[in-house]
C-alpha cells in the first residue's frame, strides 16, 4: 500500500485483503499507516499458504526502496488504487 505515487510504502500480510484495505481507508489502524495516510492498494500478491506469504513479506521488507518501486511500476506504472477495480 502507498500514500500516493512515489509516496510512503507499507507492506503487510492479511487473509482478507478487502477488509484490510477498507480498514486502512477508514483510518481504523493507528500508527504508521494512519500517520502517513497510506490508503492506496498499489500492488498485491496472492498466496495459497500463509507461511509463503510471511516469507515473501519479510523478503520485500528487506528490499531497497527503488526495487519496491520497480516492482509496483512493472504492473501499475500510474500507481492507481487497485482496490477500486478489485472490490
Amino acid at each position: 500500500m502507498a500514500s500516493g505515487k512515489n509516496g510512503t510504502l507499507y507492506i503487510g500480510v492479511t487473509s482478507n485483503l478487502q477488509d484490510r484495505v477498507n480498514k486502512h481507508k477508514q483510518g481504523l489502524f493507528g500508527g504508521f499507516t494512519k500517520k502517513y495516510n497510506i490508503i492506496d492498494l498499489v500492488y498485491y500478491e496472492i498466496f495459497g499458504d500463509i507461511q509463503e506469504a510471511f516469507t515473501r513479506e519479510k523478503q520485500l521488507k528487506k528490499w531497497k526502496r527503488n526495487w519496491k518501486i520497480k516492482l509496483i511500476e512493472k504492473d501499475n506504472p500510474g500507481w492507481n488504487d487497485l482496490s477500486d477495480k478489485l472490490f
